[in-house]
């Protein structure tokens, strides 16, 4: 099946009802044949019915051998960092999801884990950044929110070469865009929330992965430690995920043109959108992906302007979170500058959306 055909279809056929829409299998427990038998299910913390579904429906996305799927992002996150041990040494990007970055320092750090930040789309610095006990490179790309880019195959390269694994945070740009498994990443994370989903209204993680042995420690941990995603939140995210393509689209549509619009507003400084051609890694996000996303940042002349926006926009929400149907746009501070505003791109008539910053502007 082609990527759309696999939104719609992947997660399996009608079962013996002929129930277009999956059932969802609300039973935390599963009762036995008989002595020695069983269904293939005993307990939803280990495996549900409704679950493997979506989990069937999201390694086929991803291209993978197999996914789990967890109760958020931040749980898919923690179960890939339970496959290291203490004294290991972890290559983080240095421009990460705040959730990340505060789990790797409060949790894993504390416990023995060595991290280094380097900006991974500068190969050089990664290379340099290798020790002899790394054990893995956890990257995003774009990233969030600089919507930086890394060279995947060349990041996986250099990484396999040193017996390290890879770890790529797809949530940006969804498998519609982009499959770092095909291009030679180890284990793809999601927060599922986001794109996935697609809709605000229900939280989710995955893992994906295209090694047996990888796959096997990773359900020991979900099963071990629980994290899993529930019956009802898997049959949300498997209807999410029947528009993936469809809502992708228009992500990027309106992300190309907002993009462009901005660029041409006097109190915008800067726009930072990979699928602009003079952003810096424009060439190789096109050489490893299908498109460009909808997540976008920009910089104002000030902080004052930075307020004015936020607080003036009407039709887009000023929120956290991305990726929904609905346009978000945050305060990402980075110590760096207040002047930046990340903005997710919904899909809202294109007009509407320029109309809202127009107005927020000139306010």
């Amino acid at each position: 099946m082609k990527f759309n055909t696999k939104c719609v279809h992947g997660s399996g056929k009608p079962d013996d009802t002929g129930t277009i829409s999956p059932a969802i299998y609300m039973s935390s427990t599963f009762s036995h044949p008989k002595l020695g038998d069983t269904t293939g299910y005993q307990y939803s913390r280990e495996s549900n019915p409704t679950r493997d579904r979506l989990e069937q429906l999201m390694a086929g996305l991803e291209e993978g051998i197999d996914a789990l799927a967890f109760s958020s992002g931040m749980a898919a996150v923690d179960a890939v960092f339970h496959l290291f041990s203490p004294g290991d040494h972890i290559i983080l990007g240095d421009d990460l999801y705040g959730g990340s970055i505060r789990m790797f320092t409060n949790i894993y750090e504390q416990n023995g884990i060595e991290f280094t930040y380097v900006g991974t789309s500068d190969l050089d610095a990664v290379k340099a950044a290798f020790k002899p006990n790394t054990k893995a490179v956890y990257i995003e790309t774009p990233t969030n929110p600089m919507m930086e880019i890394t060279d995947i195959r060349a990041l996986c390269a250099l990484a396999h070469a040193r017996n390290a694994l890879v770890i790529i945070d797809n949530t940006f740009l969804s498998p519609y865009f982009q499959k770092p498994l095909t291009l030679g990443a180890d284990i793809v994370v999601h927060s599922g929330t986001k794109f996935i989903g697609g809709h605000h209204d229900v939280i989710s993680g995955f893992t994906i992965v295209k090694d047996e042995e990888i796959a096997a420690k990773l359900r020991l941990t979900y099963k071990t430690v629980g994290a899993c995603l529930s019956a009802m939140d898997s049959w949300l995210v498997i209807r999410g995920v029947k528009t993936l393509a469809l809502r992708m689209e228009q992500h990027q549509k309106n992300a190309i043109a907002l993009a462009e619009w901005l660029k041409t507003q006097p109190k915008v400084t800067k726009v930072l959108f990979p699928g602009l051609p003079e952003h810096p890694g424009y060439e190789i996000n096109k050489a490893q992906t299908t498109g460009f996303g909808g997540m976008l940042s920009f910089e104002v002349d000030s902080e004052e302007t930075a307020k004015q926006v936020l607080e003036g926009i009407e039709l887009i929400q000023f929120a956290e979170s991305l990726g929904g149907t609905e346009s978000l746009l945050t305060y990402p501070v980075k110590g760096i500058t207040r002047r930046l505003l990340r903005l997710s791109v919904g899909i809202e008539d294109t007009e509407d959306l320029i109309a809202d910053l127009e107005q927020a502007f000139n306010k």
